[in-house]
């Protein structure tokens, strides 16, 4: 048998989507055997229908299949590479967007679903909440996320930013009165942004394909599959699972992503009608903010998709789709 490294692209495309998308339905099994299982029998053929159909779907082997189902499809979405002209052929290569038709169609929806609801939430958000109180919220949210970055840091040999990511937790958790203001950067430490995603290309891994996620946005099967790992090394999920307050985490999900939002309103609008390419501009920036978030640039200074810098458009990557 093969070994990965020698499988066919898009079959080798393939193994890692399943990756991917077989974290999500592990824990998507996880969490419907805690709300919908029993270990009572009897119990069991007491619930609804429904209840023991959504039981049997999502914790049998047809929801696995399933998982393999979503993987073939969208392989058969994969761009196909221009034809008789080596020039194109390697900017498609390096372009590094197999799945652009799927992926478009997916950026084409999040585009359709900020519009009508995630930027006028944005906006709503901003309108209501003063300057300082929105920076209070953001310090909380960064706080919360400082455990992820001193285990990413740990895990990429990078002890200096380990520790100012503990010092970061200890200050704020206490001198800032539970992450509502950032003392820590008063004092010199700075702030860090360590995922899963860079630990891989820490330790070695390419981006493998750039890939849109619905509404999550533009990532790579690389950071992908570390979003899904940083779901279950975060302390703070186990915790709230453990009190019944699951609904905690995915309202801070939520929050960090409108409050986010809010801060790049004009930028987005700025791109959106300065891009000749919408999406390959998107693209690029986003590709250029993870690498300079993997060598560890300062994430405050040289933010190009979140909207610290002047230069917007970058439409070098305008693609090829057949």
């Amino acid at each position: 048998m093969p070994s990965r490294r020698h499988l066919e692209p898009r079959i080798r495309l393939g193994w890692y989507m399943s990756m991917v998308l077989n974290i999500f339905a592990f824990r998507t099994s996880a969490i419907a055997k805690k709300r919908f299982g029993d270990k009572d029998k009897k119990g069991f053929r007491c619930l609804p229908r429904n209840n023991a159909i959504s039981k049997t779907w999502f914790t049998g082997s047809r929801f696995r299949l399933f998982v393999a189902g979503c993987c073939i499809a969208i392989l058969g979405a994969c761009a196909t590479p221009p034809a008789n002209d080596p020039e194109a052929i390697a900017e498609w290569q390096a372009t590094n967007d197999p799945l652009e038709p799927f992926n478009r169609g997916i950026f084409e929806v999040n585009l359709a679903l900020d519009r009508a609801l995630i930027r006028p939430i944005a906006i709503g958000y901003r309108w209501v909440f003063p300057g300082f109180l929105r920076d209070a919220i953001e310090n909380v949210l960064d706080n919360l996320s400082e455990p992820l970055n001193f285990a990413n840091a740990v895990m990429q040999g990078n002890f200096d930013r380990a520790s100012t990511a503990a010092g970061r937790l200890l200050v704020n958790s206490t001198l800032g009165i539970a992450g509502l203001i950032d003392v820590a950067d008063t004092i010199g430490l700075k702030p860090i942004d360590e995922d899963f995603g860079q630990t891989l290309a820490v330790w070695g891994s390419g981006e493998i394909a750039y890939l849109v996620l619905p509404v999550l946005g533009p990532s790579s099967f690389r950071d992908g599959l570390g979003q899904g790992v940083d779901f279950f090394l975060n302390p703070l999920n186990y915790a709230l699972d453990n009190a019944g307050l699951e609904w905690v985490g995915w309202t801070m999900t939520a929050v960090n992503g409108i409050d986010q939002r809010s801060r790049n309103i004009e930028v987005l609008d700025e791109i959106e009608r300065s891009s000749v390419d919408f999406y390959a501009a998107i693209r690029s920036l986003y590709r250029q903010r993870r690498a300079d978030l993997i060598k560890n640039g300062d994430p405050s200074g040289v933010d190009l998709f979140l909207g610290h810098s002047e230069d917007f458009l970058d439409d070098s990557e305008l693609s090829y789709v057949n």
